[in-house]
């Protein structure tokens, strides 16, 4: 076994790498772009929810509060009739990118943290690159890119940007896995 405090450095420099890849991803390969339409008749859909006050959260229509609900005849034409989906209202004014950005990172270390615990409890000092490499990869690849699939399962976002932010996870999950290899303690 390998101790948690004798993987800091992996685990504070992959999330550095992690953050960075990701910014190259976002900010200069901007495949991720094509992701967001814009709603027709925008302007008169905000208007409306600014007359409503809608508070921000995240909100599915048409709402039924359960099963016994979503199963009447009122709720199946509205369901037939439509539109049906899911918004996420956040509070109004400018993006405030840099909480975003501190989340972030602050999730790199968690991802790092949990590879790191795994690997330590599974591998021992010198163990060679490519396990260390198999091992965390396997674990931060699934904690960077697994949720994304049940965005589209249960929310209904499209598979394609799913399968680019699986894409995203196995590149963060590879960079992590050659750090750990490269600093895993002898």
């Amino acid at each position: 076994m390998v101790s948690l405090t004798a993987l800091w450095l992996p685990i504070v420099l992959s999330a550095v790498i992690v953050f960075i890849a990701s910014s190259v991803i976002h900010m200069v390969l901007k495949y991720h772009n094509s992701e967001y339409r814009q709603l027709p008749n925008e302007e008169k859909l905000l208007d409306a929810m600014r007359a409503e006050n809608v508070d921000p959260g995240f909100y599915a229509f048409p709402h039924s509060g359960n099963a016994k609900e979503m199963g009447s005849p009122e709720m199946q034409e509205k369901y037939k009739k439509g539109p049906c989906g899911t918004i996420n209202v956040i509070p109004s004014g400018p993006p405030a990118m840099g909480k975003k950005l501190v989340g972030w990172f602050i999730y790199c270390l968690v991802v790092g943290f949990f590879a790191a615990y795994l690997a330590s409890r599974t591998l021992a000092p010198g163990t060679h690159y490519l396990q260390v490499f198999r091992v965390v990869g396997c674990v931060s690849f699934m904690g960077y890119g697994f949720a994304y699939l049940s965005d589209a399962v249960w929310n209904m976002k499209p598979w394609s940007m799913s399968l680019k932010h699986l894409f995203d996870g196995l590149v963060y999950g590879l960079l992590t896995a050659g750090v750990f290899g490269w600093l895993w303690p002898s």
